[in-house]
């Protein structure tokens, strides 16, 4: 009878799959900061730290016009919006300072790592895309290199000389894609991202969206998410067509 209780709810997830207009994909890309490790956070006690210095606030409105933008964009537009005395140069510089200390410490999302196994488990195509530079990246997957190892392609977007725009651009999702060995449609691809410019860069290409929210994220900003979830523990495999988890 337990068996036959979980095909019954399976075929009720596909019945609201259906209604709720969702398409099958085959193959999964993973946004990192604030979806797989908790390293927004990190970076934003990095950037505070060096604005405090001259008496600024990194607030969280701000942050969310950074979200996925390549490093050097990032530190640009840090240095004009709080007028500092830096060169992108020194910007960038103590900034990897800041990120040298604190990134070692980062620490993984709820639900990330029984996602990552189990489409591992069930051989689901999966690729990072992140717009994070390739030191930082070390620094923040060392603790995790287990399960950063089941992500067989990866796009470090800052490091990556063929992603020339950070999101809200598609680039990083249409170049990564395209390193699948199968080199799959866009609609065929699922994109997991936290950050609204992630979402509009994912929806660029073509491709579905799950998006995790900072809960601080106005609701409004997350409309174009195909679906919103609190957390990746919420996440149901088979709305997608993808393995459903077993119990």
């Amino acid at each position: 009878m337990r068996g036959y209780h979980r095909r019954l709810l399976i075929f009720k997830r596909l019945l609201v799959y259906n209604k709720m207009g969702f398409r099958k994909v085959t193959h999964v890309l993973f946004d990192m900061d604030g979806l797989i490790l908790n390293s927004e956070i990190l970076y934003s006690m990095a950037i505070q730290n060096i604005l405090s210095r001259y008496g600024k606030e990194y607030t969280f409105e701000f942050k969310q016009k950074l979200m996925g933008l390549q490093s050097h964009e990032s530190a640009k537009m840090i240095i004009s919006t709080h007028d500092l005395p830096l060169s992108v140069e020194e910007m960038m510089e103590e900034s990897n300072k800041q990120f040298l200390e604190l990134f070692p410490n980062s620490e993984l999302m709820p639900g990330a790592k029984n996602l990552i196994e189990h489409f591992h488990k069930h051989n689901v195509p999966m690729a990072l895309a992140t717009m994070s530079s390739k030191f930082s990246y070390d620094l923040k997957t060392a603790k995790h290199q287990d399960l950063f190892d089941m992500l067989k392609i990866k796009t470090i977007g800052s490091s990556d000389p063929e992603v020339k725009r950070g999101k809200p651009y598609p680039d990083i999702f249409l170049i990564t894609a395209n390193r699948f060995p199968d080199k799959p449609k866009p609609e065929q691809c699922l994109v997991f991202e936290d950050a609204v410019n992630g979402v509009v860069a994912a929806k660029a290409a073509g491709m579905q969206v799950v998006m995790v929210p900072d809960p601080r994220v106005e609701k409004s900003a997350t409309a174009d998410a195909t679906l919103v979830l609190s957390s990746l523990v919420d996440f149901k495999p088979e709305l997608f067509g993808l393995p459903a988890f077993t119990t």
